[in-house]
């Protein structure tokens, strides 16, 4: 298959935004009926994957994993990306696969298995070599059974949950029937893909260790599985508010200041739990989590899984939490965003492109329900893209420009950089003298970070390899449910190229150009990241409000319209008021 690099116009500007929010507001995506249904809208959601096929590929090298009818998952893509390396737009050379593709499709399609509603471990982001992956939380005993024909009798379509039923506990009516061994097959599958992906850390967003309806547990989740089957990798438990959650912050004027979530309901017993190791850094007083609005609790969290993926060992991450397409994607773009403003993915992509790419493929594409969110005012999706604005500083810039060394007097690396070919005084260059060094994967050409900055003569090897730094059993801290006291205030804020092979499977396509040439990186100021994130925010809130924003407004008389319309203007900060989300 060749390179979808065609329809440049397609999908670029506001009015292919416009009609992809359109169209994403109008029905979820479902794989098996050509995105949605209709031939109009089949047409559009076409154009809307060839888009983001195109917006991968200019980056990054990709196989295409094929679930063109659902076979694998009904709710994800039809076209799968798996990111392989980055590459260059220049490059044109025959693109080299560097996965074992009969290998990964086996291990999925084991896998799917392990999963709520099939939605297995699925790599969305490629970060210094390193795979951010997505997924569900684990199925329980009555999904593994194959009793999916419960599903809208006790789900209704609504919130996070898996909608199969359970007559029996999950693992006691296991290992009570002499039975485990179906859980050992089937997690193991599960695992088995986690390791083939380097994953190390599963960040569960999930508020309950298992989901509970009509008295039954309906999933399960690794920190759980009484077999420990999960023990070799790092499971952080940080629990977040699910999609219901955020009608209130819509009845708020989409202000999420001061909104604190109730951690003291009968549901709610997933305490907040991460290695010691993994919060030192980070400078965050966790054991006052049950006292943070939203602002700061979403803050935090993507402040930890930034720190996790710059980490300087090889290991990716998995976040997931029930179903896997409201909170989920939620933090999954905001890490994607986050790490494109900093200029170190997707470095060729402008702010119109990288929003689109996350609209499209972080929530469209993977199923977010947004037609029955809207309808019960639960805004997880405005929320997303409207909380940019609090991720501009340099606090949640992966390349930590606070602890960049001045490399020169009166310099810092920015301005080493910019500095290019300008003649500082001599009749020498800099960059004919240096070569600015920093550390990168060796599994991910062209990714690198700032920890370790020096000057070298040019010419000098410029690669280090990464170091391990992993521990078997790491230290835990734990967080329980305390009570808080009753007057103490809540927190206030104070491809790829047109060259393809298929010479290995009919289910996977590789798309993209040999690594020959290292990608430059790009290294953001603080500024630069402020207003991309803010052009990004900007973009969104002026298509959202022309399009899904008129259609959340109820019919009323046009002077009570024209009130709910400015008010929601006020809440997005398109109109000046005396404070601002």
């Amino acid at each position: 298959m060749a390179g979808a690099r065609g329809c440049p116009q397609a999908g670029s500007g506001e009015r292919a935004l416009a009609e992809l929010l359109l169209e994403f507001s109008r029905a979820q995506y479902r794989a098996k009926d050509g995105g949605g249904g209709g031939a109009g809208s089949s047409a559009k959601v076409e154009r809307i994957e060839k888009r983001c096929l195109e917006l991968f590929g200019r980056d990054y090298c990709y196989s295409l994993i094929q679930n063109v009818n659902g076979e694998i998952c009904g709710h994800y893509p039809r076209q799968i990306v798996f990111l392989e390396y980055e590459s260059t737009d220049r490059e044109r050379n025959m693109f080299e696969s560097t996965v074992q593709v009969s290998k990964l499709q086996d291990l999925i399609n084991r896998s799917k298995m392990a999963r709520c509603r099939g939605r297995f471990v699925c790599p969305v982001i490629l970060y210094k070599g390193k795979h951010v992956c997505r997924s569900a939380t684990l199925a329980g005993w009555g999904e593994l059974y194959g009793r999916t024909g419960y599903n809208y009798i006790f789900s209704g379509g609504s919130d996070d949950a898996w909608a199969d039923t359970e007559d029996l506990s999950e693992e006691d009516s296991a290992f009570r029937n002499a039975d485990s061994q179906l859980f050992d097959k089937v997690r193991g599958h599960d695992i088995k893909l986690l390791r083939y992906l380097s994953i190390r850390y599963i960040c569960d967003l999930m508020v309950e260790n298992k989901k509970v309806k009509f008295g039954l547990n309906v999933t399960s989740s690794e920190k759980v599985d009484k077999a420990q089957r999960y023990a070799d990798f790092t499971l952080l438990s940080i629990p977040y508010p699910g999609c219901e959650f955020f009608k209130e912050y819509k009845d708020r004027d989409y202000r999420a200041e001061g909104l604190v979530f109730n951690w003291k309901q009968d549901y709610v017993d997933a305490p907040l739990s991460i290695p010691v190791s993994l919060t030192r850094s980070l400078n965050i007083d966790w054991s006052e989590y049950q006292s943070w609005d939203l602002v700061q609790q979403t803050q935090n969290y993507l402040k930890l899984l930034i720190s996790l993926i710059n980490g300087d060992d090889d290991s990716g991450l998995l976040v997931h939490c029930i179903s896997g397409w409201d909170r989920t994607p939620l933090f999954v773009a905001l890490l994607r965003l986050s790490l494109w403003a900093d200029g170190l993915i997707h470095a060729s992509l402008e702010p119109a492109e990288i929003l689109y790419l996350t609209v499209a493929y972080d929530w469209f594409l993977f199923g977010h329900m947004l037609v029955d969110r809207l309808s019960k005012g639960e805004e997880i999706f405005f929320f997303c893209f409207n909380f940019l604005k609090h991720i501009t500083s340099e606090e949640f810039s992966a390349v930590k420009l606070q602890r960049r060394k001045s490399l020169l007097p009166g310099f810092t690396v920015e301005e080493i950089c910019m500095l290019k070919q300008r003649d500082r005084g001599s009749t020498t260059s800099l960059s004919s003298d240096f070569s600015l060094v920093l550390e990168s994967s060796p599994g991910a050409a062209g990714s690198f970070t700032s920890e370790a900055v020096e000057l070298m003569p040019a010419g000098a090897q410029t690669q280090a390899a990464w170091k391990k730094s992993r521990t078997s059993s790491p230290q835990t801290v734990l967080w329980s449910r305390t009570p808080q006291s009753e007057d103490r205030p809540p927190y206030q804020e104070a491809k790829s190229s047109s060259s393809s092979s298929s010479n290995h499977s009919d289910t996977f396509l590789r798309v993209g150009s040999s690594p020959l040439e290292v990608p430059k990186p790009r290294l953001v100021p603080v500024a630069g990241r402020e207003s991309r994130l803010e052009e990004v925010r900007s973009a969104f809130l002026a298509t959202y409000s022309s399009t899904i924003g008129l259609k959340a407004v109820p019919s009323s008389p046009s002077g009570a319209l024209g009130g709910l319309l400015e008010q929601f203007a006020r809440g997005v900060g398109l109109r000046g008021s005396s404070s601002t989300l």
